[in-house]
């Protein structure tokens, strides 16, 4: 079988999550890494294979998926086992629309073409764009918080991780890269620490990519 190839740049929140997850279910996988600050995204190489330019994209059983909920999916229903989520319909819809508050509606205002044009078209300074980037995370934190407090335990939900702790940790890494303060979140800070000691989140770190695994 040919090994997985994972197109993916270390920083990246969403390819964050796609290494987790891909370690979460013990898959080997080939690194094809993609460096946007240096717009490797944007050749025509890339957009061959992903129209949007945008990493991750994970080629996998003859597949080209993009989106790392949508590859995250994928990966739960064709490796079932050490599941992502819940099986109860309802627990799998608190799940799914707490990973849905950070992948879409936190991270997207935050990630790096939209600082770039921040900075550029729109010519914010840099204590402007830190503005702009700590109301966005703090803003989304605190929905958070209030949403997965009443049926958190070690994780954001119960005791075992899921797709939005997978979520949570890329974010939690970028609010600190960023200064944000997190203190006021004590269920995503719980959860983000007892992520951080298991060996599948521990490997994805981006400080982890360029070193021997």
């Amino acid at each position: 079988m040919t090994r997985p190839i994972l197109h993916d740049y270390a920083k990246s929140s969403a390819a964050y999550r796609v290494r987790i997850a891909l370690n979460i279910k013990g898959i080997e996988y080939d690194r094809h890494k993609v460096n946007l600050l240096e717009s490797e995204q944007n050749s025509d190489e890339y957009r061959a294979l992903n129209p949007q330019g945008l990493v991750p994209m994970l080629e996998i059983d003859g597949l080209k998926i993009t989106q790392s909920l949508a590859i995250m999916v994928y990966l739960d229903q064709r490796y079932p086992e050490t599941p992502l989520m819940p099986p109860d319909p309802a627990e799998g819809a608190h799940v799914r629309a707490m990973a849905l508050a950070i992948a879409c509606d936190i991270h997207p205002l935050n990630n790096l073409r939209v600082l770039k044009y921040l900075a550029g078209t729109l010519r914010l300074g840099e204590d402007e764009r830190q503005d702009w980037y700590a109301h966005w995370i703090t803003e989304g934190f605190t929905a958070l918080e209030t949403m997965a407090a009443p049926r958190a335990g070690s994780f954001m939900f119960g005791d075992s991780p899921t797709i939005a702790d997978i979520c949570l940790v890329p974010q939690m890494f970028n609010a600190r890269r960023f200064n944000v303060p997190v203190d006021a979140f004590p269920t995503l800070l719980r959860a983000d620490e007892n992520a951080n000691r298991i060996d599948a989140f521990i490997a994805a770190h981006p400080e982890r990519q360029e070193v021997p695994q």
